[in-house]
């Protein structure tokens, strides 16, 4: 046999094998899925019926990609998105041509100012750079893209020291955070260790900004990169327990001696979840059922609430206590359903003279790793309503000055952000944001533990995408130019500081055209 005979017989048999492997797998899934008892289109129209369910399964992903409009998708359309990658991965927010926002409709403006603010005469501390990384695209064409990363010392925009928001002025050990911005509740659990120890040190790198730790507790990843720590207590005590499961002020002493720790949040409630928090089974390891202190690779549900109070009068002892045992700041985290909520808290912290140091509001838009579909759409305020109304309770009441807001719920951009300043918080902080500056892709796989990027999962081998080295440095990216962001935004409204903005600054426009003061 000569090598054409050879080759022609090669030919033959893989053209054979092309053509009856095919044919056998359809008439295998044929009888397969007629003789099956579950799905009935698959059983009343086999082979069509299978082609059906795969476009189903994969059709998130081409809208995502393929069919969606930019502007189209949740909880976070492509432009959005891009708005987070982006200035995370380039160091960079400069578009061209113009805005894709569609001003016809109805939404909030910030006013402009006729005179604005010269960059030399904000009261801003640039004086020690940030030492960063950057991407820098080479060649960009159809089928290739090149691009190298660089070092660059990068302006921090911090508040100066005298422009500090104090948290907690009359604690033993009050925190002054010098960043308008900074990282909202993710627990290790929800989030991998790749992705806690890349948040810790980007925020670390960035300085001024904190990190929120989630109802999880503490962790050393959490501690990696000397960022500082909000350590939340959530209503399963993690963290903060006995083996028994009870409260322990023992444990809140010893997180509370550790520098970082700068102040202890008691989380009330969540924006996407009015209930204690739920983990898979799959993703609590060892060492987090250690933190924990409850059983590895069983699935955690949170109470919930708290059973160490049940009320007010409750709360605000269980706030004292803390308060007593930590000597730092003590605060909790709402969600409001309504004026009368926000009044009832601000009445008996005017009664007392008791009650938190700052307050976290989320809004009814703020997303979790897992939560049910009813709480996550139709419960809780959104925050742009809430945050109205709880600063104009606490300013009824006279104890504005005692208390701090800070608020999240999809504030991922610099002037969002300043929107909500303006309505009236103090700060801004943002878990999404985050997630997607260490890699995450949107695809909606959080509570399987099966995160394609590695972010929002325990398995040692999907965490071994997110390389900590290579995202800590979109994490201070990111957050640098929020901060440069808000800067840029308060020139505009021609004030010297975002520390300044008020509900003034922000007009709010209806789908007719016609202009509303924020009231």
């Amino acid at each position: 046999m000569n090598w054409a005979e050879s080759i022609s017989i090669t030919t033959a048999l893989l053209i054979l094998f092309l053509v009856i492997l095919p044919i056998t797998i359809a008439i295998y899934l044929y009888f397969y899925d007629k003789s099956q008892k579950q799905h009935a289109i698959l059983r009343n129209f086999p082979i069509l019926g299978r082609m059906r369910y795969v476009m189903e399964k994969t059709g998130p992903e081409l809208r995502q990609y393929l069919f969606d409009d930019d502007n189209d998708g949740e909880p976070f359309n492509r432009e959005e998105y891009l708005h987070m990658v982006m200035p995370g991965k380039y160091l960079n927010s400069v578009i061209g041509f113009g805005s894709k926002r569609d001003f016809e409709e109805s939404g909030y403006y910030i006013r402009n100012a006729m005179f604005t603010k010269q960059n030399e005469e904000m009261r801003v501390d640039n004086s020690n750079l940030i030492d960063t990384m950057r991407y820098v695209v080479d060649e960009d064409n159809l089928f290739s893209r090149k691009e190298h990363r660089e070092d660059i010392p990068t302006l921090p925009w911090l508040l100066p020291e005298e422009d500090a928001i104090v948290i907690g002025p009359n604690c033993e050990h009050p925190f002054h955070v010098r960043s308008m911005f900074g990282q909202s509740a993710m627990s290790y659990g929800a989030l991998g260790e790749n992705a806690i120890t890349a948040l810790s040190k980007g925020i670390g790198m960035a300085q001024g900004a904190w990190m929120n730790t989630g109802e999880g507790g503490l962790s050393q990843h959490h501690l990696a990169g000397g960022a500082d720590i909000i350590a939340q207590i959530g209503s399963g005590l993690f963290g903060f327990r006995t083996e028994d499961g009870e409260f322990s002020f023992e444990r809140v002493r010893e997180k509370a001696d550790i520098p970082q720790v700068k102040a202890f949040e008691i989380k009330l409630a969540q924006g996407a979840k009015m209930r204690g928090g739920h983990v898979e089974g799959a993703k609590v390891t060892e060492e987090i059922a250690a933190i924990r202190n409850v059983v590895p690779f069983v699935s955690i549900n949170s109470p919930n609430r708290f059973h160490q109070f049940d009320d007010y009068p409750t709360l605000f002892e269980f706030i004292d206590q803390i308060r007593q045992h930590s000597g730092k700041p003590v605060g909790i985290k709402v969600v409001l359903g309504g004026k009368q909520d926000a009044e009832e808290l601000a009445s008996f912290m005017h009664e007392t003279g008791m009650g938190p140091d700052f307050i976290s509001l989320d809004g009814g838009e703020g997303g979790s790793g897992a939560t049910y579909q009813d709480l996550a759409d139709s419960v809780g305020l959104p925050l742009r309503s809430a945050i109205i109304l709880l600063d104009d309770a606490l300013r009824k009441f006279e104890v504005r000055d005692r208390v701090k807001i800070i608020a999240s719920g999809k504030i991922t951009t610099p002037d969002r952000a300043a929107i909500v300043l303006a309505m009236g918080a103090d700060l801004v902080q943002v878990a999404r944001g985050f997630m997607i500056s260490v890699g995450c892709i949107m695809a909606h796989r959080c509570h399987t533990n099966d995160c394609p990027a590695g972010v929002a999962t325990t398995d040692k081998k999907l965490q071994q995408g997110l390389v900590v080295e290579e995202k800590k440095y979109r994490v201070t990216n990111y957050i640098l130019t929020m901060r440069e962001g808000l800067f840029r935004v308060a020139a505009a409204a021609g004030l010297d500081s975002p520390t300044k903005l008020e509900r003034h600054h922000v007009v709010y426009k209806d789908e007719r055209g016609r202009v509303f003061p924020v009231e």
